[in-house]
């Protein structure tokens, strides 16, 4: 199986007056092709830190990072933006979408830093990731006529747009109710059923049983990981959440 992301002794700096904290203390990891890893730990344990090294947002201090076969490592600002921009798709706890910009808008926009991509392309290729996560009758609306789910699947259309190698995902479901939150997931295992890798960070210890791996961080080094044996199908357990207007209101 092609190995996508590879960490290889990675160690991770920072500096606060003269006091040296160590985000990251040697990290060997492996992202496989077709892989849904989830990543958890406590605050301070160093998973945040991993996934901005994965996704090209920091460089380390020490060890190398491949990803795709590139080492990474040693780029410059502007390579690093490309490498960001065509092998990566970014989802955020936040949504981070433009909000005076339709969904059909926000979905292109990691389109518009590719020159070589015209706009009748941009437009399909984001009509075509708003339809894989169900949004294409959603597509001229702004984010505040959506809900919170509904602003997060366009946040995935807009990391599926550029076809990136791998998703990040930094508690994509820290936001969402619990039937929402297993909604997205199920999206996400679909996406995965689908080949894409998915590297999703989260602290919920039923979400990440939605991923295929788990690697726990603690202290900058990881403590352990393993294959998710009771898997949970988010699909299957949200069918079995009622909906909101499932509930009977008590008669006052």
């Amino acid at each position: 199986m092609k190995k996508l992301i590879e960490i290889r002794k990675v160690k991770k700096d920072y500096y606060v007056g003269e006091v040296t904290v160590h985000a990251l203390r040697g990290i060997d990891l492996e992202v496989c092709e077709g892989e849904f890893v989830a990543i958890m730990g406590a605050s301070g344990s160093g998973k945040s830190t991993m996934l901005n090294i994965i996704g090209c947002l920091d460089k380390p201090t020490g060890g190398d990072y491949f990803l795709d076969g590139i080492n990474v490592s040693g780029l410059g600002k502007k390579d690093l933006a490309a490498i960001r921009n065509r092998k990566l798709g970014f989802v955020f706890q936040t949504y981070n979408l433009l909000p005076r910009t339709n969904a059909l808008d926000n979905v292109e926009l990691p389109l518009l830093y590719n020159p070589s991509i015209k706009t009748r392309e941009r437009r399909e290729r984001a009509e075509k990731a708003l339809e894989s996560v169900g949004l294409i009758d959603r597509m001229y609306h702004k984010p505040n006529q959506l809900s919170g789910g509904q602003q997060q699947r366009v946040a995935i259309a807009r990391s599926l747009v550029n076809g990136p190698v791998v998703i990040l995902a930094d508690e994509a479901t820290g936001n969402l109710d619990t039937r929402t939150s297993f909604e997205i997931m199920a999206l996400f295992q679909d996406l995965n059923n689908n080949g894409i890798t998915i590297v999703f960070v989260t602290h919920e210890a039923d979400i990440a049983r939605c991923a295929s791996r788990n690697i726990v961080f603690k202290d900058g080094l990881i403590l352990r990981e393993s294959i998710v044996q009771d898997r949970i199908n988010a699909a299957e357990m949200l069918a079995s959440i009622p909906a909101e207007e499932d509930y009977i209101t008590p008669e006052q």
